[in-house]
């Protein structure tokens, strides 16, 4: 049982060492442990620094792509490198390395496909009262727009088996973290919450540089997958905003009507055919939608026994 753990680094040369001389040496069930750091164009010494810590596989990005893209270029190299599991973590030694084994122990396990640790956001001393309040807010929002019972929605402390990531595709630029939450519903994978611990904060985050950024982004992010990997779901719910204030409008004319006084109620009957319109073509839309997930998820199965077939090769 082979485990790579892989670091997305963008000018990490200071903390690096730090999180690399933390991470286990042994853990039960695993025969091989290998670290990868995937250089999102850094401009320091990141790799220098790895190299120095005895890191032997490495992923360069050439300039600076974005933590989604990084993710997902270390994803493929991990699944070339032959990895059974696979565990991201951050490079500023955010999350314990000794949790690592808990992480994965469900996978081990065969209880799960994808793992995520869960932080205890409320005790975290270097969070604001805001930053608290919109982790929570947001695995709150995700835990229903996913179907899932995920807690910690933002953690990037994962790990994942090597049939789920073969299956992941990343289509955000901006980060991965929820959408694999998404796609792990969407795909059957089972999804599991591990509860880790966190160390003192080494420097300040480069993924939320501006809270209000980051949540119109991760908005952004969640209505877009929702809208992918739920599609008939989500033009329901729109049609259905349609066809009820429509029907209210048309049976409040029929009572008008039948009463002797709907006449002077012309305008809400116009008004109410538009709206019963409108949402009947929604609902038109939302059944080809869904014969276009359907189509997605043939060509997803296509795609992930292509790339079986590539690492065979390889």
């Amino acid at each position: 049982m082979k485990l790579i753990i892989q670091i997305p680094c963008y000018n990490e040369e200071q903390v690096l060492p730090v999180t690399l001389n933390a991470i286990p040496k042994y853990i039960e069930g695993i025969d091989e442990i290998e670290i990868l750091i995937i250089d999102d164009g850094s401009t320091d010494k990141t790799i220098e620094a790895a190299k120095k810590c005895g890191v032997k596989n490495f992923v360069e990005m050439g300039h600076n792509c974005g933590l989604a893209k990084a993710f997902l270029a270390g994803i493929k190299k991990s699944l070339e490198l032959g990895a059974d599991i696979i565990v991201n973590t951050d490079a500023d030694n955010q999350y314990c390395a000794n949790d690592i084994e808990k992480l994965i122990k469900p996978i081990l396990d065969k209880e799960a496909d994808i793992t995520i640790g869960s932080r205890p956001v409320s005790k975290i001393k270097h969070f604001s009262l805001m930053k608290k309040f919109l982790q929570r807010l947001g695995s709150w929002v995700m835990r229903i727009i996913s179907s899932t019972s995920v807690e910690d929605a933002p953690s990037g402390f994962r790990a994942f088996s090597r049939n789920a990531a073969l299956q992941l595709n990343i289509f955000d630029n901006y980060t991965y973290t929820l959408e694999t939450i998404i796609q792990a519903k969407a795909k059957g994978l089972q999804l599991v919450c591990v509860p880790v611990s966190v160390n003192p904060d080494l420097r300040k985050s480069k993924l939320v540089k501006n809270m209000f950024d980051y949540v119109r982004r991760s908005i952004f992010t969640m209505l877009r997958m929702f809208i992918i990997y739920r599609p008939f779901r989500f033009f329901a719910i729109l049609a259905g905003l349609f066809f009820l204030p429509g029907a209210f409008l048309g049976l409040r004319f029929l009572w008008f009507y039948l009463t002797g006084s709907g006449s002077g109620h012309i305008q809400s009957l116009i008004l109410s055919a538009i709206l019963i319109i409108i949402s009947v073509q929604i609902g038109v839309i939302a059944v080809l939608s869904e014969l276009f997930s359907i189509n997605r998820k043939i060509l997803e199965d296509i795609q992930k026994r292509l790339k079986m077939q590539d690492l065979k090769k390889n």
